[in-house]
């Protein structure tokens, strides 16, 4: 068995949220107390070497609004989306990306650096500002990268990286929101909003923006397909998947700043 050095911290700062926060926090605990038990095997995984710029790369992908604050505009994490620190199958993994760029964006319509991919997530998942190509923050995060690419070979892809392969289907918000409510609210709560650190915003002010990919309902089915519900990912159906993720996209959330359109 094993858990994430990040899974167990969330678990232990969600046991540590009173009870009435958001009216979850108790419910959520339990059933992460629940999942431990049920934990995804398989060998842990390697650590940056400690005090070094990909550990500090890390640091930051668990903890972006803490440790990139000027840069981000929301209450999400890189590692919200791109799941155990960016190496779960499947979640948009990180373990070859170093290796594959420079490549060409069909959103920008151009090749771009991963510089400037990782700037696309700043400026529409993390609804925040581009990082300097010289910052701090920015050569940490692409040296953790690099060392996750460590063993891949240049220029092909991990063979489970991206997201699951959906039949293409139509969402029903209707349906999604019973989904919504009976398995999804206990963590994100019924405004969406979460518990934040510890669960995610998946709509309102703290979450992502409309020109994220996850506000694009076939991307986030892909998503959610794989990975939620968290205690039990991949037991709901694509159609459930697709019904879940109509749902949350239909709902409030921040507004693409068009002057990063070139991201």
């Amino acid at each position: 068995m094993f858990i994430s050095r990040a899974q167990a911290a969330r678990m232990i700062a969600l046991c540590l949220i009173p009870a009435t926060a958001l009216g979850v926090a108790l419910a959520v605990c339990t059933r992460n107390a629940a999942a431990a038990q049920e934990s995804r095997t398989g060998a842990a995984q390697a650590e940056p070497p400690a005090n070094s710029l990909a550990a500090r790369g890390k640091l930051i992908f668990d903890q972006t609004p803490k440790l990139a604050a000027p840069y981000v505009g929301n209450k999400l994490s890189c590692s919200d989306c791109h799941i155990d620190s960016g190496t779960k199958d499947y979640a948009s993994s990180l373990k070859d990306v170093a290796g594959l760029f420079p490549s060409y964006s069909k959103r920008a319509g151009r090749v771009i650096t991963l510089t400037e991919r990782i700037n696309e997530c700043f400026v529409r998942s993390e609804n925040g500002h581009p990082l300097p190509a010289k910052s701090p923050e920015m050569l940490a995060m692409i040296a953790y990268m690099q060392f996750l690419a460590q063993g891949q070979k240049p220029g092909q892809p991990y063979a489970k990286r991206g997201l699951a392969k959906l039949p293409e289907l139509a969402g029903d918000a209707t349906r999604g929101k019973q989904i919504y409510n009976q398995g999804c609210a206990m963590c994100h709560g019924v405004n969406g909003g979460g518990v934040p650190p510890v669960m995610p915003p998946v709509w309102g002010p703290d979450s992502y923006n409309d020109g994220a990919g996850m506000s694009h309902t076939p991307k986030m089915a892909a998503w959610v397909y794989k990975n939620m519900p968290q205690t039990n990912p991949g037991s709901l159906t694509p159609q459930q998947s697709y019904d879940v993720s109509a749902y949350i996209d239909s709902m409030p959330r921040p507004k693409f700043n068009p002057i990063y359109k070139s991201f």
